[in-house]
């Protein structure tokens, strides 16, 4: 047998001994500068900026938390100033209510550019490159923009409410070092079906016939579409060693039977909470014009009057009295599911309007919308019998409208 070279050695090893370039920028400012680049790349994908909210992935509420931190440091602005195409730079930094509450200070630094720990260490191999990076970075390269994504996107609202309403749920793969009886088969990556895969939802739209590697095993050309409108041409054994490599990567099951919540209770439900719709008493003159159509839509499990108290100091309810003009008692539901549902369907209404706090610091509050109350009564209705899918909301015509639907399966 041959003796190997230095470089087939690492290869076999699955690393990359290209080396590293040296940077210019100071650790702090690569790392910065890295952060801002996602956040540049979040704002190519999807024309906005990442926002926050439990109705978001974790990755844009973390790049939201990252461009707010640096919006509000003078030092992190001028380290990315010059990547700022968008004009990110000119937002102010807000008090940020949606903040992961589940991510702690140590995560945020890393996120923002900061190690909680010391990365020089002697058990580091430097200027290597792990070879799963570099096969995660060739994937996303060899993405194509869908040219035909009109007929799938569709498919994808479809699935984030069927999340929403709980139709559907997403299962854990494998956490790294556990048994690998949880590892995705190949059996179940077949047309049809829909992962998350590197924060995206990825939907297996065809294959082809199965083939044999060289080493006799199963194979597949397989059709990938993107919820960002891109899509790649994989090997099925390819997206499968994609998806484990992926530590959140998730399955997205089946459509599941059973309504969201029933509208009346029999004797072996529980009540699980209150949807409420308020009115506000703002003299803001975007509210004042069109007070009868401005709504603030929530799900609460306690009573909805408790929550308002204070609301003339909390910039939640406007910094105003707010009137209670509808209610809707659920049955076994969960309520953050079906908040981010409602937010979900009247986010193309969602109220434009940015206020100052008391300490003159501006927020967006995000659960108001402009919208007729008796479309949100028709939305709760449709919820109840299942329907919702079928519908999206329409604001030019203030209207519920049937959605499109496509034909690819």
């Amino acid at each position: 047998m041959a003796e190997l070279s230095d470089d087939e050695i690492l290869e076999e090893l699955g690393l990359d001994a290209t080396p590293k370039k040296e940077s210019k920028h100071s650790h702090e400012e690569a790392r910065v500068i890295a952060g801002f680049e996602d956040i540049v790349r979040f704002v190519d994908e999807h024309g906005r900026e990442p926002e926050h909210g439990e109705d978001r992935d974790i990755f844009e509420r973390l790049y939201a938390v990252r461009l707010n931190r640096i919006r509000g440091n003078p030092t992190y602005r001028a380290f990315v100033a010059d990547l700022d195409k968008h004009g990110l730079l000119a937002g102010a930094a807000d008090d940020i209510q949606g903040e992961p509450e589940d991510v702690d200070d140590d995560a945020l630094l890393e996120e923002l550019g900061f190690a909680s720990e010391a990365e020089d260490s002697i058990t580091q191999l430097k200027y290597v490159k792990p070879r799963a990076e570099v096969h995660a970075a060739e994937e996303v390269a060899s993405r194509q923009p869908c040219k035909d994504f009109a007929h799938f996107k569709p498919l994808f609202a479809e699935v984030q409410i069927d999340l929403d309403t709980g139709r559907r749920e997403t299962r854990r793969l494998k956490a790294p070092d556990e048994d690998a009886s949880d590892e995705i088969k190949l059996d179940e990556i077949k047309p049809g079906t829909f992962f998350v895969v590197g924060g995206q939802i990825a939907y297996i739209a065809a294959s082809s016939d199965e083939m044999r590697t060289r080493y006799d095993r199963r194979d597949a050309r397989l059709r990938v579409i993107y919820d960002n409108g891109t899509e790649a041409d994989l090997l099925m054994r390819s997206f499968q060693r994609s998806l484990h490599r992926d530590p959140s990567a998730r399955v997205i099951t089946d459509l599941s039977a059973g309504p969201l919540f029933a509208g009346t209770a029999d004797e072996s439900d529980t009540e699980s909470g209150t949807i409420y719709v308020l009115r506000s008493a703002s003299d803001h003159p975007l509210i004042a014009e069109s007070r009868e159509f401005v709504h603030k839509i929530g799900v609460t499990g306690g009573e909805v009057s408790k929550r308002l108290t204070g609301a003339k100091d909390d910039p939640t309810y406007l910094f105003a009295d707010v009137e209670i003009v509808a209610t809707y008692k659920l049955y076994n539901i969960n309520r953050s599911k079906l908040e981010n549902l409602l937010h979900r369907i009247f986010a193309p209404a969602r109220l434009d309007l940015q206020m100052d706090d008391r300490f003159g610091r501006p927020v967006k509050p995000r659960e108001w919308f402009l919208v007729p109350l008796s479309v949100i009564d028709e939305v709760v209705s449709k919820v109840k019998d299942q329907s919702i899918t079928e519908f999206s909301y329409d604001p030019q015509s203030a209207s519920l409208v049937t959605r499109p639907r496509s034909s690819v399966r």
